[in-house]
């Protein structure tokens, strides 16, 4: 007996609800919320790390995308990035940085080693340099990816339901 799995062929997406602040033309301005990744876990009450993290202000980020349908001012959109662009974007933030790290070691720990110099602190000098280096150029590269990355509408939520309470 065989079995057969079946592959998508859409691209997982990130998700995220963000609020119209503006509609012209076709063109629909949203707010998203920037949420920090503490604040989610069950011992974010106890966490010290959390406790800043609430002490810093909510962020928003503003940005254009086409729309289909008209919308107005507080409207919900549930849109999405491909989970690709945001792997890539962090791989050259994280790796490239910690690959220019050890090569850049290995050059000055070589070149220490050649000149009859103490290897270790020219191995921790071109390190650190090495990986600043890198650094740099992940984040500019990571930029140019996701600036070419357009998010998408998924959904259309419509407005935000408020809860009204009954106090005296």
């Amino acid at each position: 007996m065989t079995s057969k799995i079946s592959e998508s062929t859409a691209p997982t997406m990130m998700e995220e609800i963000a609020r119209v602040v503006d509609y012209q033309q076709g063109w629909a301005t949203v707010e998203v919320e920037l949420k920090s990744a503490c604040n989610h876990c069950a011992s974010s009450e106890n966490c010290g790390t959390s406790t800043i993290a609430k002490a810093f202000s909510v962020q928003t980020q503003r940005f254009s995308l086409p729309s289909d349908k008209p919308c107005h001012k507080g409207d919900l959109l549930k849109i999405g990035l491909p989970e690709s662009v945001i792997i890539k974007a962090a791989a050259l933030v994280y790796l490239l940085p910690l690959l220019g790290l050890f090569l850049s070691a290995l050059v000055g720990q070589m070149l220490a080693a050649g000149l009859g110099l103490s290897t270790n602190g020219f191995a921790m000098v071109f390190g650190a340099l090495g990986a600043l280096v890198a650094w740099f150029i992940g984040k500019h590269f990571a930029a140019q990816l996701e600036a070419q990355a357009t998010p998408v509408i998924i959904a259309y939520l419509g407005q935000e339901v408020g809860i009204i309470s009954a106090s005296q």
